[in-house]
């Protein structure tokens, strides 16, 4: 089994009016090859008449955003011509590759009745032969994800392997993503292959994991001499769990943009100011 090396605390960085933590990079983990960037949304409660989530139109390459839709929903638009509206317990998977524009905002519903709202964001690098690929994006409500029964809890299989069962969606570099849910007592083995990167953080509550008590709101770092981690939940617990193949290569990242060199970077910025991301519509 594999266990703990640290645990890293999600650090408050509020966008806007919207409760953000963030513990992905760190001052002690810059990344997780190929793990980028987590951030916290809430949980909080929106009044009516609230202004809903401030990520208006911006750009990306060179990676892939997952996010998480714990509590409330949120619309999305790109520029490829993608639009949904997910709700609680769905998946918005989106890779950016060559480059696309795209908002995450509140539907109008929303935005007038208000709500709880707890949203995970993680971004996933790309490899240099798959950063220029094509963009694209998939939307998954609550019911197009496996909801896979263990003792005493839940697993949400939204991409990757566990117990016999294939996640919703297929990712390009095989990278397996969960979200686990626990009763108090429940215990839980879950799969950590042999040379691939863990990322497992605690959303709720205060799990043991490979016999280390673990904190809310926390990254949990592990080592690489196992195949498993060993879960127990002396409580409620909510994890986001996933494992994938480290890449190996250098990691330029300017804001929206991860790439592997600088010169890199500047392409993309040229790029993107000479409108070759395209627009979304209206």
């Amino acid at each position: 089994m594999r266990h703990v090396l640290r645990q890293h605390p999600a650090l408050r960085d509020d966008i806007a009016d919207l409760t953000t933590r963030r513990p992905l990079p760190s001052r002690d983990l810059p990344q997780l090859d190929p793990f980028l960037f987590l951030n916290h949304h809430g949980p909080q409660v929106y009044p009516p008449h609230n202004r809903g989530l401030p990520f208006g139109p911006h750009p990306h390459r060179g990676f892939e955003t997952v996010s998480f839709i714990l509590r409330g929903e949120m619309a999305h638009l790109d520029s490829g011509g993608h639009e949904s509206v997910i709700g609680e317990g769905g998946i918005q998977w989106m890779t950016a590759g060559s480059g696309l524009v795209h908002a995450e905002i509140s539907p109008e519903s929303f935005k007038a009745a208000g709500g709880p709202l707890e949203i995970l964001q993680l971004w996933v690098n790309l490899p240099a032969r798959l950063k220029m690929a094509e963009p694209a994006y998939t939307g998954l409500q609550r019911a197009d994800i496996p909801a896979i029964a263990v003792p005493g809890g839940t697993v949400n299989l939204i991409s990757g392997a566990f117990e016999g069962h294939e996640g919703a969606f297929t990712s390009l570099t095989g990278v397996a993503m969960m979200t686990v849910e626990l009763e108090a007592s429940a215990r839980i083995t879950l799969p950590a292959p042999q040379g691939r990167t863990v990322f497992l953080y605690v959303v709720a509550g205060a799990p043991v994991i490979a016999g280390t008590p673990c904190k809310e709101a926390h990254l949990v770092e592990l080592d690489q001499g196992g195949d498993g981690v060993e879960v127990e939940a002396q409580g409620p617990v909510t994890l986001l769990y996933g494992h994938a193949d480290p890449i190996g290569e250098p990691v330029v990242a300017h804001g929206p943009f991860v790439m592997n060199t600088r010169e890199e970077i500047l392409a993309a910025i040229h790029d993107y100011q000479a409108g070759k991301f395209g627009a979304i519509a209206g």
